[in-house]
């Protein structure tokens, strides 16, 4: 679809700016995608990127597993799930507003709808009742952002603690901390912003647990195999689930 022809110039100006990031984007690209062949994975990192694997693996099994475990254990089901769907509901407006950068109008006006009627009508979020209204939770981010304005992935990069992404992704997670209302909440003490921030994570990894542990078992190579579905799971998100454009053949020679 031609989107320039539909675009209107605030949206423009938007456009502008975005792609201005993605030029900068693609300063920070230019060598490790220059020195990769096409049709192969891009990890020129690999060595950094499995010592990093390997110290969050170390700092999940010490402690975010126990956690979650224990989470597990001692919290009812019902109650877990409406923690989850709290800070899901918590994220719409920064989902929304990406949806918007990425002029999907019907997608960001529809997260808003969300938003609203599980605060209003879900005590705040705790139940989904939008999902029950056939209104869909959809997944956007800065790093989706940057690439439908057009910056290429780059290396695959597992980082310190959050794990696997790519450089294009590293760069959309800085500005998604600048969106998240868990730590940019001004009128949170320091003590409540890091209770919701351990609880979410417990949550987020409680979510986890049992793909997880269908992974030990089934990976040959661990890492290869998370490398290989976060990669393919971003390009889908990117993509919105379409086929990526074919790649034109060489000319003959």
């Amino acid at each position: 679809m031609n989107t320039k022809s539909q675009v209107s110039p605030g949206i423009d100006t938007v456009g502008s700016w975005l792609r201005s990031m993605v030029a900068v984007v693609g300063l920070s690209l230019a060598v490790g995608c220059a020195t990769v062949p096409a049709g192969t994975v891009n990890d020129p990192y690999e060595s950094f990127n499995r010592s990093m694997f390997s110290l969050n693996e170390g700092l999940d099994k010490a402690v975010l597993k126990p956690v979650a475990t224990l989470y597990q254990a001692v919290t009812p089901g019902f109650v877990r799930t409406a923690v989850s769907n709290f800070f899901a509901n918590l994220s719409e407006p920064w989902v929304a507003v990406n949806a918007a950068l990425q002029l999907k109008g019907q997608a960001a006006a529809e997260t808003v709808v969300r938003f609203g009627v599980n605060t209003v009508f879900g005590l705040g979020g705790l139940l989904d009742i939008a999902s029950e209204m056939n209104l869909e939770r959809r997944n956007e981010d800065f790093g989706q952002t940057l690439g439908f304005w057009g910056a290429n992935s780059g290396p695959y990069l597992v980082l310190p603690f959050f794990g696997s992404s790519t450089v294009r992704d590293g760069m959309g997670l800085l500005v998604d901390f600048q969106g998240d209302p868990v730590t940019q909440a001004p009128n949170l003490s320091n003590n409540e912003r890091t209770g919701l921030s351990i609880l979410r994570l417990a949550s987020f990894r409680e979510s986890l647990l049992r793909a997880g542990n269908l992974m030990d078992e089934a990976a040959l190579d661990k890492y290869t195999f998370t490398r290989d579905v976060y990669l393919q799971r971003r390009q889908a998100l990117v993509l919105d689930g379409q086929e990526p454009p074919d790649t034109p053949e060489p000319p003959a020679k």
